[in-house]
């Protein structure tokens, strides 16, 4: 479904999904784009990238999906939702180190999702 003209610049894609004048993330999975855009936003509104109402939800398909989440990390983004299964170097005592100090969530079903996400 085509996202409206109001909230699509701040929709990013891969190329699976290829509407018009959407920001391609594309094969390389090149995520500087949504990362460019939060530090943006934070700048225009005076904040940290934390203290946006922003929702990343990164899902694990593949291997490259690891330096993304590390980047991510490394740039203290927080409150990241990870799914639809957890990577297998994840392990219960990782995944517990993630949450408390990143607020990372694994993902569960989409409606839970939005509701915890829209709250």
């Amino acid at each position: 479904m085509p996202p409206k003209e109001t909230y699509a610049d701040r929709v990013f894609t891969t190329a699976v999904v290829g509407y018009p004048g959407l920001v391609h993330i594309g094969e390389e999975k090149d995520f500087s784009p949504v990362i460019e855009k939060a530090l943006a936003l934070a700048e225009a509104f005076d904040c940290g990238v934390n203290d946006l109402p922003l929702t990343l939800i990164l899902s694990w398909y593949e291997q490259k999906a690891v330096s993304i989440l590390l980047t991510l990390l490394y740039l203290g983004i927080q409150n990241i939702h990870l799914g639809p299964t957890l990577p297998a170097f994840v392990s219960p005592n990782i995944l517990n180190f993630l949450v408390e100090n990143f607020g990372v969530t694994p993902t569960t079903t989409a409606a839970e999702d939005l509701k915890k996400i829209l709250g």
